[in-house]
């Protein structure tokens, strides 16, 4: 059993044991991952990196104390709320997460229905596409809600159809994806949104995938349909910056069309010696690095960076899905942004993502139909062609034969 040391160890031991200590995760900037690291650049991560440690022991639970992380914060929700179309009247704020965003928006939903006296005798429900994020079931189970998830059209996005089928008393929030993280498709927002408006329901949509990259893609004039407070319907938009945003990790945005919405995320209580304590947030205590990571990248990006970047990646994507159908395999729908999925009925998967793994790529699944997952960035762009390569070598060494069933993990 490892136990704390009874005296401390000089750093100078300590820094070569935690760089031996990774010598066998992935290798990321050899562009091996296929998810978890979003990289723009070694001039965006640095600069992500000394805007984080300048900040490293301010804490944004403590606004009032420091006033850079409250000016920080303001003005990050105000950019992401001008790309996402938001109002005079929209509000947001600043999370640890994406799972954090969406928690918070659950909650708001549910509190919103409440005040509302909507909701009905059952429990609380959420109606999402099957391809939506586990992170809403995770909300449901704490947050004492029920989620029915609908089958997905042919096209892998939601059936807009059968959701507001599935809408009943019951239902306090309708969820679509901007895009869905499995097979990287923006669902049918405005038609979802549609329906959930004419039942009277809040209307949240997962772009924490897409938030900080889709805008771009459609300023690049990318045929990326509405999915924002453009939208009418739309309460409520999560958004990652630690993922398309480049900023450092701890970072996510979750803004709501108007106040009324908007202050349903906080968290209240006064009954207590010390006096109010009172949260936009899950958690108290937040990184100000972060916080101040994220501010200092956007303004170094700036519009055009982005452009540029987000350029870059979807044409990486084109190139793995011209890759992968010389070689026989087909992209799972038609993926609109920085994710592709890629599948085959005449190959074993499986197989395939073994045989990748073999030639040093850590391979990520979708298991519904079987494929093989890449959530791109600016790592993969240099290795398309060894990535391609070593995918026809584990297809030939895969064979013919049916797709096995996938036990993946995220």
């Amino acid at each position: 059993m490892t136990r704390l040391p009874i005296e401390g160890t000089p750093w100078a031991e300590l820094e070569p044991e935690l760089r031996a200590a990774g010598e066998n995760d992935v290798a990321w900037r050899d562009g091996r991952s296929p998810a978890f690291v979003h990289f723009a650049g070694d001039d965006v991560l640095e600069v992500a990196k000394k805007a984080y440690l300048m900040y490293f022991s301010e804490n944004g639970l403590g606004l009032r104390a420091f006033h850079s992380l409250a000016r920080f914060e303001s003005e990050v929700v105000a950019m992401g709320l001008g790309l996402l179309h938001g109002g005079e009247g929209s509000r947001g704020a600043m999370t640890t997460g994406g799972t954090e965003s969406i928690f918070l928006a659950v909650k708001a939903a549910r509190d919103h229905a409440r005040a509302a006296n909507r909701g009905g005798a059952g429990v609380p429900q959420i109606v999402l596409p099957y391809s939506a994020h586990p992170a809403f079931d995770k909300a449901a189970y704490f947050l004492g809600l029920e989620t029915v998830r609908v089958p997905l059209a042919a096209d892998f996005k939601a059936n807009p159809a059968a959701m507001a089928a599935a809408i009943t008393p019951s239902t306090v929030m309708v969820v679509g994806s901007a895009p869905a993280y499995p097979h990287g498709v923006m669902d049918p927002i405005a038609a979802i949104a549609a329906h959930a408006a004419s039942a009277g329901v809040w209307m949240h949509v997962d772009a924490c995938v897409g938030g900080y990259f889709a805008p771009f893609a459609q300023k690049l004039g990318r045929e990326v349909e509405a999915f924002d407070f453009s939208v009418p319907g739309v309460r409520s938009i999560s958004a990652d910056l630690h993922k398309y945003g480049y900023a450092a990790k701890g970072a996510s945005t979750l803004f709501f069309a108007d106040p009324e919405s908007f202050s349903h995320m906080a968290w209240k209580f006064d009954n207590w010696p010390r006096g109010q304590y009172m949260t936009n947030t899950l958690v108290g205590t937040r990184a100000g690095g972060a916080i101040a990571s994220a501010w200092a990248v956007m303004n170094y990006l700036g519009e055009e960076g982005y452009l540029r970047i987000t350029e870059r990646v979807l044409a990486t994507r084109q190139a793995i899905e011209d890759g992968v159908s010389r070689l026989g395999m087909h992209t799972l729908g038609r993926p609109e942004l920085s994710i592709v999925a890629f599948g085959s009925e005449r190959h074993d998967i499986g197989a395939v993502g073994q045989g990748l793994q073999k030639r040093g790529w850590l391979t990520g699944y979708v298991t519904d139909p079987p494929g093989i997952h890449l959530m791109l960035n600016l790592t993969h762009e240099p290795v398309v062609g060894r990535y391609l390569e070593d995918m026809a070598a584990a297809v030939a060494e895969a064979g013919s034969g049916p797709a096995a069933k996938l036990q993946a993990v995220y």
